[in-house]
C-alpha cells in the first residue's frame, strides 16, 4: 500500500467517517481535525488560531500573491504582511505534504487533492449526497430541525466551497476537479467505503501512480 488518498465532501454526506472507515480497512491513519493540530505544532501557530481559520473563505488578499510567496518561500517581505488566514492556510499546505510524503493515509478535505497535486501516488475522491439524506444524518448527529438541519448544511458548504475555489484553481464538487465522484446515498457509508477500497485496491495493482 502506497496510496495517498484525499476526500473532499459535503457537509452531511458521511465524508469524514468513509474515510475513517476506509483507514480501518487499509490500516492507515486519517487525517482531519488531526492535521489542524499537526499544522499547529509544525507551524508555530496556537492551535485554536488554525481552528478559527479552518476552511473560512477570506476575500481580503489576492490570491496570485499567497500563491507567489509560497512560491519564494516564507522569507518573502510579502509574508510578514500576509493576512493571519492566509498564513494559517500555508501552514496547512504545508503539513499536508509532509503528511503525504510519510506514507499511505488519507486526508479529509483543506484543499489536500490541491496541495498534493504533483503527488502522483494520490487519488481523489468527493463523497456528495442526496439533500433528504443528508439533512436525516445532521438532524440526528446534532439533534437539530429540519429547518436547522439544512441551514446547517447550506452554510458549511458554501464555506467549503468558496474557501476551496479561492485558495485552489479548481472548482469544488465539479467532477473535473477530482478522480472520482461518489454519491453516498446511493450505496450508503458501508457500501461507498466497499468501492473506495476497490478502486484503491486496483489502482495500487496498476502500480499505483497516475498516468496520463
Amino acid at each position: 500500500m502506497n496510496t495517498v488518498i484525499t476526500i473532499g465532501r459535503q457537509f452531511g454526506s458521511g465524508g469524514r467517517e468513509i474515510g475513517e472507515k476506509v483507514a480501518d480497512y487499509f490500516g492507515i491513519k486519517c487525517y482531519d481535525k488531526e492535521l489542524l493540530t499537526r499544522a499547529a505544532k509544525e507551524s508555530g501557530f496556537c492551535e485554536e488560531m488554525i481552528q478559527c481559520h479552518d476552511e473560512r473563505p477570506t476575500n481580503s488578499f489576492l490570491y496570485n500573491l499567497v500563491m507567489d510567496t509560497y512560491s519564494f518561500g516564507y522569507n518573502a517581505s510579502s509574508f510578514m504582511d500576509m493576512p493571519i488566514s492566509h498564513k494559517v492556510f500555508l501552514a496547512q499546505f504545508d503539513t499536508i505534504k509532509n503528511i503525504a510524503k510519510e506514507g499511505p493515509c488519507i486526508i479529509v478535505g483543506r484543499c489536500a487533492d490541491y496541495a498534493l497535486h504533483d503527488f502522483d501516488n494520490v487519488l481523489h475522491f468527493f463523497i456528495y449526497g442526496e439533500e433528504s439524506c443528508k439533512i436525516k444524518r445532521i438532524m440526528k448527529k446534532y439533534e437539530l430541525s429540519e429547518d436547522k438541519a439544512r441551514d446547517m448544511i447550506n452554510k458549511k458548504d458554501k464555506q467549503r466551497q468558496s474557501y476551496y475555489n479561492y485558495y485552489s484553481s479548481k472548482k469544488w464538487g465539479r467532477a473535473d476537479s477530482y478522480d472520482f465522484c461518489l454519491n453516498s446515498s446511493v450505496l450508503g457509508v458501508d457500501g461507498t467505503v466497499k468501492l473506495i477500497t476497490q478502486v484503491v485496491e486496483d489502482f495500487e495493482e496498476q502500480g499505483g501512480k497516475a498516468t496520463l
